[in-house]
């Protein structure tokens, strides 16, 4: 990792916090995750993680109890309910890809379980085993990307919500009347949320782009062909090369990041060599944005007669079984 030293005047006399990407990426040494952290020492890396948004803690020898003191410094610890957990510790993600047990194909451009009323603050992955050659992951600032908008779009947007599911993960349920039974159970635990298109920080203020391919199912509101069509244009920000970072693991790594500003992909070019991680995610709050909610005819054009209330309208069958 290359690039001058910055100074940070929230870092603790302990660490240093070194810039490594234009847009986000910092560099976190002079610590130890394997030891207990000072106050001061925890909320210089909270506010480094709001600033640079993915911080890189290289060389840290750490144990699964570690990295979940570690986590539980910024908050409780969630278990994700369609991912790798370990055994008898489903706060603790383990993934294990090598030949015969390869990557999911789930693992698109997104912000953590966007699903959830409140989806997490932030991840910590650390990494175990690596490949000797790929395995990258790939973050992407959507805070930089909201900037990189005109003024006209970034109006436009401001008010606007996005309905979220966790679509990707429905194709972990084969097709038999037992999983589409367990598949339903998870829709009633999990129904589609609403969260701003566009959310504003908790610390720093700034807003980002906030709806991702993996869970985004449309603009509330929007007539389909205008919400389809929206979305791809959101959807495409993560492709600006200028406002990534792409981290190349090394063993005995820890890297966190902000689920609230960053979207990051992993990058499945190792297979069938083996890649080794262990990863907690860390409870956040509901997101909110800015301006006034747009609803009602600020989305949609009806045709007459869409404006009849549903109990003046004719009986359909299915209301009637």
């Amino acid at each position: 990792m290359t690039g001058p030293a910055t100074a940070d005047s929230h870092a603790a006399p302990s660490i240093t916090v070194r810039k490594i990407a234009r847009h986000l990426g910092a560099q976190i040494t002079g610590i130890d995750l394997a030891r207990p952290l000072d106050e001061t020492t925890q909320a210089a890396i909270r506010q480094a993680h709001a600033d640079h948004q993915v911080l890189v803690f290289p060389n840290q020898a750490i144990s699964a109890e570690d990295l979940k003191r570690f986590g539980r410094y910024f908050g409780d610890l969630s278990v994700h309910p369609f991912s790798t957990n370990a055994e008898g510790d489903p706060e603790l993600i383990i993934y294990d890809n090598k030949e015969g047990n390869p990557p999911r194909a789930t693992d698109l451009w997104h912000s953590d379980e966007m699903f959830r009323q409140c989806p997490p603050l932030g991840t910590a992955l650390c990494s175990k085993v690596i490949p000797e050659i790929g395995g990258d992951t790939v973050f992407c600032s959507m805070t930089a990307a909201y900037e990189t908008l005109s003024d006209k779009m970034q109006q436009f947007l401001s008010g606007l919500e996005a309905v979220n599911d966790f679509k990707i993960f429905k194709s972990l349920f084969p097709d038999s009347a037992e999983d589409r039974a367990r598949l339903r159970q998870y829709e009633d635990a999990y129904p589609p949320v609403v969260h701003p298109v566009v959310r504003v920080h908790p610390i720093t203020g700034k807003k980002a782009v906030y709806v991702s391919r993996s869970f985004t199912m449309s603009i509330k509101g929007m007539e389909e062909a205008e919400s389809a069509m929206l979305l791809d244009r959101l959807y495409r920000l993560t492709s600006l090369l200028e406002i990534h970072y792409r981290h190349r693991w090394e063993p005995d790594m820890v890297v966190f990041w902000d689920n609230r500003s960053v979207q990051h992909a992993a990058v499945h070019d190792y297979y069938p060599a083996r890649r080794l991680m262990e990863r907690v995610t860390i409870k956040g709050d509901r997101p909110f944005g800015a301006g006034e909610r747009a609803q009602g005819p600020a989305l949609r054009k009806f045709k007459p007669g869409a404006e009849i209330p549903d109990k003046d309208r004719a009986t359909r069958q299915h209301q009637r079984d």
